[in-house]
Order: C-alpha cells, then sequence, then structure tokens
C-alpha cells in the first residue's frame, strides 16, 4: 500500500550511496548562481590572459630545449654510452606515460591554477637534480630529474591545453595555434642559450639551477593571469548537493570509452609523430643521409621549427576564414607530401623544400585537435589527458622503432616509415568531419562592464568543478550528480 499522503506512482528523491553525502547550498555559493549564461571578465583580463599563457607556452619550449641541448654534456660527465643514456631517457619517458594518465583527473580536483603550480615547482626541483646528478657523477639523481620533468611536463600540458581554448572563447576568435607557435619560438631561444651555455662551458648545476628558479618565479607570477573564471551552473537554493567522492577520477576515466576521443587521440599521435620524429631525427637524417656537417644539419632542423612557427602564426586567421576541418586536412596532407619529398629527394635542395613543407603541415595538427577536444567544457580534463596520452605512447615507441629500420635502410629513409601514421591520421580527419564543424561558441563573456554582488566580489567566476568545489568548500563535485533527482 502506497503511504498515506503520497501520490500513486509518485518518484521518490534518490537516497545518496555510502560514498555520497548530501550538504545544503549557502553563503557564497549564492553569488555564484545569479549568472548561468557564461562568466564576465573584462576585455583587458582576456587580454593579460592570453599574453600570460603565451609567455608560459613560451617557458616551458625554452626550458625543455634547454635541457636538451645540453644532452651531450650529461652524457659525457656521466660517462655513459649511447644505449645506457637512451634507457635512462626511456624510464623518463615511462614516468610521462604515467603522469599523463592521471592528469585529466588530478587537473579536475584541482582546477587549473592549482595543477600548473604544483607542475611548476616539481619542474624547478626536477631541474635541480638534473644538474645535481652529473655534476655528482650520480646516475640515481639524474633518473630522478628526468623522471620528475617528464610527469611535470605531462601533469602541465593539460590544463594548458584547457586554458588555451577558455581564452581562445573570451577572445571570440581563433587564438590557440598562437600558443604553440609561443612553444616554438621558445624551443628556439632555449636551443640558442643552451649552445651558448655548452661554448661558454657553463657548468651544469649553475646552468640547470639558474633555469629552474627563472621559471619557478615566472610561474608564480603568471599562472594566477592566465586562468580565467568559468561559470559552473549551481543548483537552485534549496536544493541539497549531493557530493560524490572520488568523482574527479572516474569523469577521467570515463574518456576512455568516448570513440571520437580515442580517434582524435589517433590524430594527435599523428600530429605528434611528425613534430617528434623531426625533432629527434631531422638533423641527424641531413648529416647522414645527405653527407653534409653537423651546423647545416641543424640549419635545417631550424628551418622545420621556423615553418612550424609561421603556420601556427598564420594559421588563425586561415582557420577563422575557412574553418578547422579543411585547414587540419589541407595541414596533414602538407606534412606527408613535404616527409615524401624529404625521404625521396634527390638532391639536397629539394629536401629542403620538402622540411619546409613538412614544417608548414605539421605545425596545425596538434593546435586545432586540442581546440576541439577540449571544447566542451564537461570532462575536458579527462579527454585532453587521454590524447596526451596518445602523444605519450608515441614518443616511447616511434625513436627506438626509427632506430632499429635506420641501421638497415638508412635514416633518411627510415623516417618514412612514420607516412603510415599520417596516412592513417588523414583517414581519420575526413571521417571526423562533424567533430572539427562546431565554430567557437564563447562560454565566458567579455566585458567591460563586470557586475558585482553586494560583497563587492565578481559574479560568475566559478572557474570549473574543481574549483566550485574549493570555493563551496566541498572536498569533491561531480557533475551529474548534483541535485536530488531519482
Amino acid at each position: 500500500m502506497p503511504a498515506a499522503g503520497r501520490r500513486r506512482g509518485a518518484r521518490l528523491p534518490r537516497r545518496p550511496r555510502p560514498h555520497e553525502t548530501t550538504r545544503p547550498t549557502a553563503g557564497r555559493a549564492a553569488a555564484f548562481r545569479r549568472r548561468r549564461s557564461g562568466a564576465v571578465v573584462s576585455r583587458p583580463e582576456a587580454l593579460r590572459a592570453r599574453a600570460a599563457l603565451i609567455g608560459l607556452y613560451g617557458l616551458l619550449g625554452l626550458t625543455v630545449a634547454s635541457w636538451l641541448s645540453r644532452l651531450p654534456t650529461v652524457r659525457t660527465d656521466l660517462g655513459l654510452s649511447t644505449g645506457e643514456f637512451g634507457s635512462v631517457m626511456l624510464v623518463g619517458s615511462l614516468g610521462s606515460l604515467v603522469t599523463v594518465l592521471a592528469a585529466g583527473a588530478l587537473s579536475s580536483r584541482w582546477g587549473s591554477r592549482r595543477t600548473m603550480m604544483v607542475a611548476g615547482v616539481a619542474f624547478s626541483v626536477a631541474s635541480v637534480a638534473l644538474g645535481l646528478g652529473p655534476t655528482i657523477r650520480s646516475v640515481p639523481v639524474l633518473l630522478v630529474g628526468v623522471v620528475l620533468m617528464s610527469a611535470s611536463f605531462a601533469l602541465g600540458n593539460v590544463p594548458l591545453n584547457l586554458e588555451s581554448v577558455v581564452i581562445e572563447r573570451a577572445m571570440g576568435r581563433t587564438v590557440v595555434p598562437q600558443f604553440h607557435a609561443a612553444f616554438s619560438i621558445g624551443s628556439v631561444v632555449g636551443s640558442g642559450l643552451g649552445a651558448l651555455a655548452a661554448w661558454g662551458h657553463l657548468p651544469l648545476i649553475v646552468h640547470f639551477t639558474v633555469i629552474g628558479a627563472i621559471s619557478l618565479v615566472w610561474r608564480w607570477r603568471s599562472i594566477p593571469i592566465s586562468v580565467l573564471p568559468v561559470l559552473t551552473p549551481q543548483p537552485a537554493a534549496d536544493a541539497p548537493v549531493l557530493v560524490r567522492r572520488g568523482g574527479a577520477t572516474r569523469e577521467a576515466m570515463a574518456a576512455w570509452r568516448e570513440p571520437r576521443t580515442l580517434l582524435l587521440g589517433l590524430i594527435v599521435m599523428a600530429g605528434a609523430l611528425s613534430e617528434g620524429t623531426a625533432n629527434g631525427w631531422l638533423a641527424i637524417a641531413v648529416v647522414d643521409g645527405f653527407a653534409r656537417t653537423e651546423a647545416l644539419g641543424a640549419v635545417v632542423f631550424g628551418v622545420f621549427v621556423a615553418s612550424m612557427t609561421i603556420s601556427r602564426t598564420a594559421g588563425t586567421t586561415l582557420i577563422d576564414r575557412y574553418g578547422r576541418w579543411p585547414v587540419l586536412l589541407v595541414s596533414s596532407m602538407l606534412a606527408l607530401a613535404g616527409l615524401l619529398l624529404f625521404g625521396l629527394a634527390p638532391s639536397f635542395a629539394l629536401a629542403v623544400v620538402g622540411v619546409s613543407a613538412w614544417g608548414l603541415g605539421s605545425g596545425l595538427v596538434i593546435p586545432i585537435t586540442m581546440a576541439v577536444v577540449a571544447g566542451e567544457r564537461l570532462g575536458a580534463a579527462g579527454r585532453v589527458s587521454v590524447v596526451s596520452a596518445f602523444s605519450s605512447v608515441t614518443g616511447l615507441v616511434a625513436p627506438p622503432v626509427i632506430g632499429i629500420a635506420a641501421e638497415s635502410i638508412g635514416i633518411r629513409h627510415a623516417v618514412l616509415l612514420i607516412a603510415a601514421v599520417l596516412v592513417m591520421g588523414i583517414l581519420v580527419i575526413r571521417r571526423q568531419r562533424p567533430a572539427f564543424a562546431a565554430g567557437i561558441a564563447p562560454d565566458v563573456v567579455v566585458d567591460d562592464a563586470v557586475p558585482q554582488d553586494a560583497a563587492g566580489e565578481r559574479v560568475g567566476l566559478v572557474r570549473d568543478l574543481a574549483v566550485a568545489d574549493e570555493v563551496l568548500d566541498r572536498p569533491s563535485l561531480s557533475c551529474g550528480a548534483v541535485g536530488d533527482k531519482a
């Protein structure tokens, strides 16, 4: 029999499960319910955020390139063979892969600002270890530094990509490739500084400690500016809030069950393989394949990096004019054509032309795909983590495969093996046109007149679910668990 006073067939509110609790919304939460359409920021604030994030991307490229440029000195100081040193770098890549699998959940739980700060501190500690290990002739200390550096890169990569999309939406036009262009420019500057430090015989402990200190101060000042507020809708004032433990982890792992995300991960893998192969093998391929000097090999690699920077700088206009999908498809085909021309060219001049086309085509693959992956805020951290894992796996598998093949067919022809992956990426892009069709739909309203509540606080400043938890003094709020519906 139905209970007295209860309408027959009425649905009862769902009771919380053992791992969930309910709390009423109150206090500061009311201020965040006043606007549901989007967060409001001033235009100068959006511009400052873009400049700060561009600086962070450039800093990342500078610091990583500084480390890579001193690898010969590190190997010599430790007295390691090429195989032994390769094993150390492989362990570091494994650390990156493990971290990137957890980065989505951590970014959802902590929020972008805290995640980037943790990654920045880890990188500074890693920098000291990278300089200390060769100085005291300790491979374990160096290994700690390599693992920490790889982990910090993987952890910080997720919020960096998320914030680039948030800023793009705030600007109302394509700007994501500009951030990746800043990374390329930073890499060129970092390589130059590393070469200068090597020429001056600057001790590694001094070089990397200075880099770590500068990067920590830079991040400490820039990260708060680079994170724009984005509103997450809150429940009604009288509705209890269902708090779900471990929601961030479940949300991040759910991205691995999304077919579209996995397909986009294949596109990112193709782009990362194209870019990473050039970074690791292009200069050597010029030296071995055309019997040129090491300096000329570095110049040709500089042509590749400059071409990528040009495409990422000019790509914003092309994307706004023609759309993401056509630009991405043409870019991928251009990268494939450039790679084939480099590997099969009968003359050195034609090979350099191929390198230029290869770089122009590779520059926009990852920025465009990452913008689509992070385009929907709900679960964006998990999706970025998934596609980043594809990139990390590429970094683990590609170098040894190309190296083994190079022993039989030569390095210039061995790099042609990645053409098969580029073709696969092009086929996926052709089938995923709807995923790239959406334009920039701002969920951040840019206005010079920012409304304030009675206490003088800005309205609509909940950045994401993780930050909403922090503001509302709740440890873990999972989207989809809000409310008391049956």
